[in-house]
């Protein structure tokens, strides 16, 4: 029999082939809306600093393979709403459109998780009931208190609403893999229950998606705070955050409604690695 630290020593000294390989993990965007024109961006900052703006806003969401498993972080705007004044989106391509054309169906999609309960975020949701949803659960308990809190809508989340899908709330951050290669963010203010996601990629390295913690480049350099946000002191302390950890890891920022930032990932249907 080996001694312990006979053995201890042999086990490092294993093959590296011998050991589980880190699952390969890749991000691509997707298609979740555009402006369908110029918006004025005085109530993106509370402070007045926006006043004068206005800019052509996307919507992105994101497909995030892990080896073979899958996350789907935002699902963009309802098409139904395509072209709706009242939302000032026009959506170009479904969600499940863009995903058939990689090859994935809905029941493909293990986690959708959502950024927070925004009708620009939630609006396809509906159509992966066979996903375990990932939300926070301060932002859930608005969608499910009576009556809906925050502009939430119920009906955007009908196949967990039922209790007839899986879906896990959490408070803090939340290890979606348990590697720590794809984490979500408590980034609270912006809702209740507003989250992020850092993405580590082998090739690219880590990058950082906002949610709705900033809309634009200046309002991310500002920390501008819009008049609609539901915590003022939670969206400054998560700026503090974000902008700290984006600075320690090394990542890249993609702001989601920014167009310049969502061009700096590889064009669908190519991944960024």
């Amino acid at each position: 029999m080996l001694r312990p630290l006979t053995l201890a020593l042999a086990l490092l000294a294993a093959p590296a082939a011998a050991q589980d390989a880190p699952a390969a993990v890749s991000l691509t965007r997707l298609d979740c809306g555009r402006a369908t024109e110029a918006w004025p961006l005085n109530a993106f900052d509370d402070t007045g600093a926006a006043a004068n703006e206005k800019k052509a806003l996307v919507g992105s969401c994101y497909l995030i393979r892990h080896g073979s498993r899958t996350l789907l972080w935002d699902t963009g705007i309802d098409p139904a709403t395509s072209g709706d004044p009242d939302g000032g989106f026009i959506l170009d391509r479904t969600l499940v459109s863009q995903l058939e054309q990689m090859g994935l169906k809905p029941a493909d999609i293990e986690f959708v998780g959502v950024s927070h309960y925004h009708y620009d975020h939630v609006g396809q949701a509906k159509e992966f009931p066979v996903s375990t949803l990932l939300i926070g659960k301060a932002d859930w308990d608005a969608i499910t208190h009576d009556p809906p809190l925050g502009n939430s809508d119920p009906k955007m989340f009908a196949p967990w609403i039922s209790g007839g899908a899986k879906m896990e709330t959490f408070t803090g951050d939340k290890d979606v893999f348990g590697d720590r290669s794809v984490v979500i963010l408590a980034m609270p203010g912006h809702t209740p229950g507003h989250h992020a996601l850092l993405v580590r990629l082998a090739g690219m390295g880590p990058v950082m998606l906002t949610g709705d913690l900033a809309h634009f480049t200046a309002n991310y350099e500002r920390e501008g705070v819009p008049t609609f946000n539901t915590d003022r002191a939670d969206t400054l302390a998560s700026f503090d955050r974000f902008k700290k950890m984006a600075k320690n890891v090394g990542a890249k920022v993609i702001i989601q409604h920014e167009p310049a930032d969502v061009a700096l990932l590889p064009a669908f249907p190519e991944a960024a690695k």
